[in-house]
């Protein structure tokens, strides 16, 4: 019985070392030789591979994000999940008036999508806003044409923002800074790759450069 659990050990080692040996030569640009080996264990198992992780967080198996929404868009049309269905795309929450972050991130993904040549034309780009009490569907217009001719800007009623916001796990609320009339919005600060089913692939943390976006997103697309 030892002798033959031994055996099945040994076996077992060179059948892990040499999946391991194929996902470091076969990878696709950007992916990790993990995500590469997870990849060949899926199609062994026929078992559905996790989200991949190159330059972003890895979901867990079972956690959702991403759903059914109803917002407006910049030209004042109302849309829902379904007029991006088939299309996927790199969504951000953010709010107009923020001095720093959202600049900062929409201009990443603008960026990303130029880093990618034409496979980036496959990919929509999103601004959706906490701020749906300033950021009206002309504010939204004028905001997100500064970043990429192709972004959408969707805002809407607070209850629409909120159902939106929740379906992403998007952590957003006002705040009053001292000694001032005016107001900001504090809120979590990630990049949602979204695949054609609406389900998110990825998250990108604050500041992941472009070329790691582009790289990440490029891989996945190949699987779509």
């Amino acid at each position: 019985m030892i002798r033959t659990i031994r055996v099945l050990s040994v076996l077992l080692v060179l059948l892990l070392g040499g999946l391991w040996a194929l996902a470091w030569f076969g990878r696709a640009t950007g992916e990790s030789v993990a995500d590469a080996f997870l990849r060949r264990i899926a199609s062994l198992t026929g078992t559905e591979m996790p989200a991949p992780s190159a330059g972003g967080i890895q979901l867990a198996q079972g956690v959702a994000l991403g759903g059914p929404f109803t917002l407006v868009d910049q030209t004042g049309r109302t849309v829902t999940e379904r007029d991006f269905a088939g299309r996927p795309m790199l969504v951000y929450f953010g709010f107009t008036y923020c001095p720093d972050v959202c600049p900062t991130e929409l201009g990443t993904i603008a960026a990303a999508l130029d880093a990618m040549g034409p496979a980036g034309e496959r990919v929509t780009p999103v601004f959706i806003t906490i701020d749906p009490e300033r950021d009206t569907p002309a504010a939204m217009a004028d905001y997100v044409s500064r970043f990429h001719p192709r972004m959408v800007g969707l805002t809407g009623s607070a209850e629409q923002v909120a159902q939106a916001a929740r379906a992403y796990r998007v952590y957003y609320a006002k705040v009053r800074p001292r000694d001032s009339s005016d107001y900001l919005m504090d809120h979590s600060s990630f990049i949602y790759f979204v695949g054609p089913d609406g389900r998110v692939r990825s998250l990108f943390r604050p500041e992941t450069t472009p070329e790691a976006i582009a790289a990440a997103i490029t891989s996945q697309l190949r699987a779509l």
